[in-house]
This record gives structure tokens, sequence and C-alpha cells, in this order.
């Protein structure tokens, strides 16, 4: 199929006009990722100050203000800022995104990027993290991809790139940031930034949600390069998604798999 040609900005600002759907229907986090973050940083998120950038609705910040600390949630996009207020009235949320962070210097214990780095410029925003951290504050970045180990999920990963041609968006579905069917090896834009004090300390937490067949297919077609694609388009691959998985799940009751891959660097 024949893709419109797309930027990061227009990937990144298209999930405005689906922040709802978004908010519903990407997957969380488990609380063996915060207790990872948390090992790796060397303190806990309780009483700490914490600043999410990119926050989007929430999905990630919530469970670190549920763990007591105080977080300031950083957002640009206007859709998503605005169901970011509506669901999590009790956290602050400050426009701005993480080349130009609207917040004070040394200000911080905890800079996290929860499916969110990506969307930056590391010559900008590496210097910003340096600016805003504490002397020992930690840089947390992670990405949450479904395990292409199980064969349904690597299927349909080859599925969603086919659909969008080797060139396509379907790189930033099936391998891209919170990513439907593929690897996080799969795309380039997915580095951990250079030249930090400590270098990075990685480590992978597996988990698994089980969803009705229909919201993992709403879970699909919020992802940027079905929302820039268009209605049609997305409900053509939708449909013979459907066809092909209703033999697999047949009390319509989807388990998917994920790895997240989470990263901290101690500045």
């Amino acid at each position: 199929m024949t893709t419109p040609r797309t930027t990061p900005r227009s990937r990144a600002r298209s999930f405005d006009s689906a922040a709802a759907l978004y908010g519903r229907h990407r997957p969380g986090y488990p609380e063996a990722l915060y207790d990872t973050v948390e090992e790796l940083a060397g303190r806990r998120f309780a009483g700490a100050r914490v600043a999410d950038v990119g926050a989007g609705t929430g999905i990630g910040t919530a469970p670190m203000h549920a763990r007591g600390a105080e977080v300031v949630a950083v957002e640009p996009g206007d859709g998503m800022a605005a169901e970011f207020r509506r669901s999590r009235p009790g956290i602050p949320l400050v426009r701005g995104d993480g080349d130009r962070l609207p917040l004070a210097g040394a200000a911080f214990d905890f800079l996290t990027y929860a499916q969110a780095w990506h969307w930056t410029d590391p010559a900008r925003s590496v210097p910003e993290a340096r600016r805003v951290l504490k002397r020992g504050g930690a840089l947390a970045i992670w990405w949450n991809d479904l395990d292409e180990s199980a064969g349904w999920v690597a299927a349909q990963g080859e599925r969603i790139r086919a659909f969008f041609g080797a060139d396509g968006a379907g790189g930033a579905v099936a391998g891209g940031a919170g990513a439907v069917g593929g690897s996080a090896e799969a795309l380039g834009f997915r580095t951990l930034p250079r030249g930090l004090d400590s270098g990075f300390a990685t480590r992978t937490v597996p988990w698994s949600r089980r969803i009705p067949l229909e919201a993992h297919l709403a879970n699909l077609s919020s992802h940027s390069a079905f929302l820039l694609l268009g209605e049609a388009g997305t409900r053509e691959f939708l449909d013979s998604e459907r066809e092909r998985l209703n033999p697999l799940f047949p009390d319509g009751t989807v388990e998917e798999p994920y790895v997240v891959s989470v990263s901290v660097a101690v500045l």
C-alpha cells in the first residue's frame, strides 16, 4: 500500500487526534518495570521528584505517582494533554517537550521517557536532561514491544510491514515505539544517547496482558502509521487481521506478550 510521506513531527502529533483511543487501548506497564528502574537508579520513587517527558495520556506517569513520587508530566500535544488532564486530574502537567523542557535546573531525581525518547533530538534533549536533573539523578528510558518470540506476533508484524511496504510507515508499528509485531533493533531511531557519564544499564522485563480481540485491534489502530493512513486504509487492514486472528483466539480473548526494554543512566 502507498502511504503518505511523513515526518517525525507529523507522526508524533498524530496522536492528538486519537488521544482517547490511545488512553483506552495502549498497554500499561508492569510493576516490575518500576521496581527495575528503582534498582538501576539506586533510589525509590517514593518521595522523589520526577519529570515524565512525552507523558501522553499518563499511562506511564500514574504508576510513579501511585508509588509516592512528586511527578510533573511534560507533554507537547494538545489532544494528549487534554486527555491527560481529564483522566489524571491529580497530577500536574506542563506543556513542552524533551528538547525544551519548561523545568527548573537541578530540580529532579528522575527524568523518565516512556515510549517517547525517539521523538527528541539528542543534541538538545541530552543537555536538557543534564540541566534539570540533580547530581546523581537518573535518566530512565523505556520501550514496550510485543514479543516476537510468540509466533502469531511475528506473523502479524510481517503482515504489517508488507501492508505498508518495505520503505513505508509499517516499521513505526511493527518495530516502533510501543511496537506492534516487531523488535526494537528494527528501527534505527530507537537509539540511546551517547556521552552520558555513567552510561546506561539496560534490563528487559517480560509481561503480558489478556484483552478482547477488538481491544487488540484498537491498540493497533492507535499507532501513528495507522492514524496517518486514515480510516479507510486502517479498516481494510483491521478487517483482514480480524479474520486471521479469530481462529487463533476462538474465545475472543488475546494474550498479548510484551517485553519492556528499560535503560537507566545516573548522571
